[in-house]
């Protein structure tokens, strides 16, 4: 019997748990269950406006500062190509498989309206409470 491929769209006819294909040992699940990134939208609060564009979240935004630096990715344009191909990256981040990922500029935005003494002290706090709960 000759078979015949079925389009991919018919394969995700049902919301797809991403949480699920995170194993309970996945470093970032031990991360994002132990870092409360809430903090840097406070800290940043004051470098946005009240009009204009919708920002991306800063959290969202920390976290994939955060992704560049743990698996050592090579650049911010080679993360955003990679952050849709990545299950986990996804997760980690929030996002679904149908969200859009920002563009890369989104970061080096972002590190220009924060200013450049930030960057180093959140790093600091997100280190200190992993380190905390060891």
């Amino acid at each position: 019997m000759m078979g015949r491929h079925a389009k991919q769209n018919e394969l995700w006819s049902e919301p797809v748990n991403l949480a699920r294909r995170i194993p309970a040992d996945h470093p970032l699940r031990k991360l994002r269950e132990t870092v409360n990134l809430d903090f840097v939208r406070e800290e940043v609060a004051g470098s946005y406006g009240r009009k204009g564009n919708v920002s991306v979240d800063p959290v969202i935004v920390m976290k994939m500062m955060l992704l560049l630096f743990w698996d050592n990715v090579r650049s911010e344009r080679e993360l955003m190509r990679i952050i849709p191909l990545r299950i986990d990256y996804l997760w980690f981040l929030g996002y679904s498989l149908e969200d859009e990922i920002p563009n890369h500029s989104v970061l080096s935005k972002a590190r220009r309206r924060w200013g450049r003494k930030s960057l180093p002290g959140f790093f600091v706090k997100v280190w200190r409470s992993v380190w905390r709960r060891g």
